[in-house]
């Protein structure tokens, strides 16, 4: 009888364990997957980089499990108004105009831009007077290109679906310039590329207010929840080792904005 019992217990213990598993919480969270070092596809397929690492680690304090997509740039909001995912974990700047279709997190870094340059050039600076008649490149949909509106509007600007096209170009002297994450740019730059260099100070166009995480309107108590998983991480020290694994450098100080390096 004691056996019996035994094995019953054994038995419903693991039942109960099996239903706490099937019933433990999932985060889906949606990258674009091509904005290296934030998040990119690594060659065995799988999604890597500076967003991902926190994302999970951001799960795992909230002790969920994430499950990632990715998804095109220029549709990752409409993605997520769609429920294709919870959270948009992708370097996203945080501004009023997208306030207006997705409410963000407190932000996890500042993702200043800065121009580089064709090392043909030998600019010394980067300003509307200095970029007369060049031809500068960005990604569509991101916040440099509203730079590029607001500061650079005489110039030829080519956008491009992905951020890895505009380095190609870049490469292949299809443009002069080109301005985007600072960080992104110096991941590229240091792959070995010597066509090119940064020129100018970094900058964040006017009313960013840093990345953060994205979540639909309603979903009010998700992002209060990660807020208090980001700060988590945070204070106990895990967001700094995630961050010396891809940066040697502060990510969380706030530049210039480029009104006070680019306005007249």
């Amino acid at each position: 009888m004691r056996k019996l019992a035994l094995y019953a217990c054994t038995a419903i213990a693991i039942v109960l364990s099996g239903a706490a598993s099937a019933a433990a919480e999932t985060i889906r969270m949606g990258a674009e997957g091509a904005y290296p070092p934030f998040n990119y596809v690594a060659e065995d397929g799988q999604l890597k980089g500076f967003d991902i690492d926190l994302g999970n680690a951001i799960c795992a304090e909230l002790k969920a499990e994430c499950v990632w997509s990715t998804n095109e740039w220029s549709g990752i909001i409409p993605a997520l108004q769609a429920s294709k995912f919870d959270i948009i974990a992708s370097s996203m700047a945080i501004t009023e105009a997208r306030r207006e279709q997705v409410s963000f997190s407190d932000p996890y870094y500042f993702n200043a831009m800065r121009f580089v340059a064709s090392k043909d050039l030998d600019l010394k600076d980067v300003t509307p007077a200095t970029a007369e008649g060049m031809v500068i490149g960005t990604q569509s949909g991101s916040i440099a290109a509203d730079m590029l509106k607001d500061f650079f509007p005489n110039n030829e600007v080519k956008l491009y679906p992905t951020l890895g096209e505009a380095f190609l170009d870049m490469k292949s002297s299809r443009l002069d310039l080109l301005v985007e994450s600072k960080i992104a740019s110096a991941d590229w730059l240091a792959k070995g590329e010597d066509c090119c260099v940064f020129v100018g100070e970094e900058f964040l166009q006017d009313g960013t207010l840093g990345a953060g995480l994205a979540f639909r309107k309603e979903d009010n108590a998700l992002r209060e929840r990660v807020n208090a998983a980001l700060a988590t991480l945070v204070g106990n020290g895990t967001y700094e080792t995630i961050r010396k694994k891809y940066f040697d450098f502060d990510i969380r100080q706030k530049p210039k904005n480029a009104s006070e390096l680019f306005a007249k």
